[in-house]
Parts: structure tokens; C-alpha cells; sequence
């Protein structure tokens, strides 16, 4: 098994943390580790749903900082960082992340998942040929 210390991941752009920068332990990658694909992409499908807004659907600037505060106890954040989080994964650019754009962007902003992404898709490759094969 791959080293299971938890990288540490600083937001900001200077090499030297500040006070207004904040770090989080970038957990995904063991989560990739540690559970299969269907389980993982349950787990994105949840906390996907904890972000959305309920009547859309989708995540919004606003259902971003209702859910940030009381899910993940991100009171700090400020309504420019939200719309700045939610655009940065916007690719068809109505405003929100649909279920699809906040997977994406949790895998890509994922230093951790991005560095094991060919082990954990040859891991996916071999279950499911595993799979075929007991069925055949």
C-alpha cells in the first residue's frame, strides 16, 4: 500500500502561507485508495448533494455557502470566494456545478488524486476485467 500520510494543501498563490490563506488535508486521494470506484463516486454523489441547492439541483454560489457553513464548518468563506469556486469548475458556464462539473473538480484540485490517477485507473481496469471475466 501507497504511503498513507495525508498531504497537506495550501490555497493561495505564494509559496509562503499567510494568514488569510487555509489549508486542508487533501483526503482524497485515500478515499480512492481505500474504496472502489462505485463507493467513491457515492461518496463525490454525497457530498455533492450536502452543496446543492434543492431546488435546482445544481451548486450555486449561494447553496455553496449555506452548505460550506453547516456541513464542512466553513463559516470564513465570502460570497466572492464561493462564486470564484464554483466558476472555476463551470464548464458549460450557466453559473452552477451539476453533478458531473463538482466531480471533476474535486478530482482535479486533488494534488494527491491526479499523482495516483494511472495506478487507481489501472486498479479500475483490472476489477472490472476481473468482473467480465467471472461472468463469462
Amino acid at each position: 500500500m501507497a504511503d498513507q500520510s495525508v498531504p497537506t494543501v495550501t490555497r493561495g498563490s505564494s509559496s509562503q502561507p499567510n494568514e488569510e490563506e487555509k489549508e486542508y488535508e487533501d483526503l482524497m486521494s485515500v478515499m480512492a485508495e481505500k474504496l472502489n470506484s462505485d463507493d467513491f463516486m457515492q461518496e463525490l454523489s454525497a457530498g455533492f448533494r450536502l452543496l446543492s441547492d434543492e431546488h435546482t439541483g445544481k451548486i450555486t454560489p449561494a447553496s455553496l455557502l449555506r452548505g460550506a457553513a453547516a456541513a464542512l464548518g466553513l463559516h470564513g468563506m465570502t460570497a466572492e470566494e464561493a462564486e470564484a469556486m464554483v466558476k472555476e469548475g463551470d464548464m458549460d458556464g450557466d453559473g452552477a456545478l451539476n453533478e458531473s462539473e463538482f466531480c471533476v473538480l474535486m478530482v482535479r484540485l486533488s494534488p494527491g488524486l491526479m499523482e495516483d490517477a494511472e495506478a487507481l485507473l489501472e486498479r479500475e481496469i483490472d476489477v472490472e476485467l476481473e468482473r467480465v471475466a467471472s461472468r463469462g
